[in-house]
């Protein structure tokens, strides 16, 4: 893969622990240590939603877990070079994808499907982007799946789950080229570094706090 884009949250904990072998008993510091307490805070998104006007609930989650070591990503299948191409109609058109996505690019390729099946390319492109940038930044989750996923963001996600993807259907096929290019960045977004979007036919409040990037066909894109 050509750029790290899937992260993982992990927990570093350095622990000193001096034991003898003696059979002694082991000390009351070393008990403590072993039961690692996470808190997992939700991101600071000041209650703004990336479709419509619904506030993001604030509420501390405290997980405990083992500190384990993540487990390294398989590459992704060798597919021979990127196309070259002179628009993003013609690399799409020449872009080959693997048959099965792993989680991560399902979910991105599944947010391009839902919010923008319906879209021109170049908007497409500028959902996946969003995506893509609040996955980099601190302010969201840190993972495709999870920034999509993230409670009240994306209105197609109900009860936490992705609705069923026709996926023969060539709005599929074309969504996980999108999310490839994406993912790869082998084609320039006109969002930019956007991190919202909305439809243009509402108008929330939290949209004249926000710098638009750019707007494309049916969505409005912006920036913090």
């Amino acid at each position: 893969m050509g750029r790290k884009r899937y992260k993982f949250a992990g927990v570093a904990a350095g622990i000193a622990i001096g034991v003898a072998i003696t059979g002694t008993e082991p000390s009351s510091a070393y008990a403590q240590a072993i039961d690692v307490s996470v808190v997992v805070e939700p991101p600071v998104i000041e209650g703004e939603p990336v479709i419509g006007d619904r506030s993001v609930p604030y509420t501390p989650v405290f997980v405990s877990r083992e500190v384990v070591q993540a487990v390294p990503k398989m590459p992704e299948p060798d597919l021979g070079p990127e196309p070259t191409a002179s628009d993003l109609r013609q690399l799409v058109s020449a872009m080959a994808v693997p048959a099965e996505l792993d989680k991560q690019m399902r979910c991105l390729a599944g947010a391009v499907y839902f919010e923008s099946r319906g879209e021109p390319l170049a908007g497409q492109l500028a959902v996946a982007r969003v995506i893509i940038n609040r996955a980099d930044s601190r302010r969201f989750p840190d993972s495709y799946c999870d920034v999509v996923y993230q409670r009240k963001q994306f209105s197609f996600v109900r009860g936490g789950k992705m609705p069923r993807i026709n996926k023969a259907s060539a709005a599929w096929k074309k969504a996980r080229k999108i999310a490839h290019i994406a993912h790869h960045e082998s084609w320039e977004s006109e969002a930019g570094d956007a991190l919202y979007f909305h439809a243009h036919y509402v108008n929330p409040r939290w949209a004249k706090k926000k710098v638009a990037r750019a707007r494309i066909n049916s969505h409005i894109f912006y920036r913090w």
